[in-house]
């Protein structure tokens, strides 16, 4: 069986991951055990953010025509084994769950972040 993938293409945050500074949203830090939880379960997981790596939107034609079309308005933009799933929003656990075919989730927790600096954005 072919591993499944997620492509999470973010919109221009200080950290990689958004998590980070003395404002986080508690969105970002869920999302993130979100991802988190589908590493767990095999499903290989790609995060880009527009300020930290430009060249992985330009290099999708998926996004680029995205972003054409809505701005950055369609941002988060997530793909689901190449193909677009989600735009304007980042999907809940559940929703990620039903994207890949999963079995339907526990309940949700909020994990710890690996933020890139510490809290110091």
């Amino acid at each position: 069986m072919k591993t499944q993938t997620i492509q999470v293409f973010d919109p221009a945050m200080c950290c990689s991951i958004g998590v980070c500074g003395p404002n986080v949203d508690p969105q970002l830090v869920q999302f993130a055990a979100d991802l988190d939880w589908l590493k767990s379960g095999g499903i290989l997981v790609q995060r880009h953010n527009l300020s930290q790596n430009p060249a992985a939107f330009a290099e999708t034609e998926t996004v680029r025509t995205a972003l054409a079309d809505r701005g950055e308005g369609a941002l988060p933009l997530v793909l689901v084994n190449g193909r677009l799933a989600v735009t304007g929003h980042y999907p809940t656990r559940r929703e990620l769950a039903k994207l890949l075919q999963l079995k339907a989730p526990a309940t949700r927790s909020t994990g710890k972040s690996d933020c890139c600096c510490g809290g110091s954005c």
